[in-house]
């Protein structure tokens, strides 16, 4: 259970500098192919995100997360096929509040919007193997670790290997208290 109140709100221009404090660091991009970014790529990433929510239809769902007004967090749901109801959730949290169960309320979020709100089948999720604090969070979020994909990224220390987790509709309902009619706003 997380140890903050956080909350998903669509991510907004001026949460960019937010954004920055973390996604400047090299401690969360660590395992990326992204950054560590600068002032002007934190922009531009926070700019595409935002506009993500005009797009018709809409395939990519970005959010902030926040804690008691701060962004600590950011979570996005990616619907990567509407015909086969398939999605991947993403989520990157502060280092100051790593291991204190955000990143696990963002997820639960997230699946509980795709599964409700669109009707998902299945949602994915990746990691690099050696991301132990991310394996957890999906461990947690009750997502199968379904396989290893080879040299999926080539980022700073060579190529990265991809852990892929899955969960599907039926199983995220046996596992939580919400119900099925239920629907998350987006």
């Amino acid at each position: 259970m997380a140890r903050h109140a956080v909350t998903l709100s669509r991510i907004e221009l001026a949460d960019w500098r937010a954004v920055h404090s973390w996604a400047s660091l090299v401690q969360v991009c660590r395992f990326q192919a992204w950054g560590p970014n600068t002032e002007e790529q934190t922009r531009a990433f926070v700019e595409t995100a935002v506009e993500a929510w005009a797009r018709s239809p809409q395939r990519r769902f970005p959010y902030a997360a926040r804690c008691e007004g701060d962004v600590i967090g950011m979570g996005e749901l990616h619907v990567r096929n509407r015909k086969h109801q398939q999605g991947e959730i993403t989520y990157v949290v502060h280092p100051r509040v790593w291991g204190q169960g955000v990143g696990t309320a963002i997820g639960r979020e997230l699946l509980a919007r795709g599964f409700g709100h669109l009707q998902l089948h299945r949602i994915c999720a990746t990691c690099d193997p050696r991301n132990l604090g991310s394996a957890r969070v999906l461990g947690k979020l009750h997502m199968t670790w379904e396989g290893r994909h080879r040299h999926t990224a080539l980022i700073r220390d060579g190529w990265r290997d991809s852990d892929v987790y899955g969960i599907l509709q039926e199983d995220w309902r046996e596992r939580n208290d919400r119900g099925a009619d239920e629907k998350p706003v987006l």
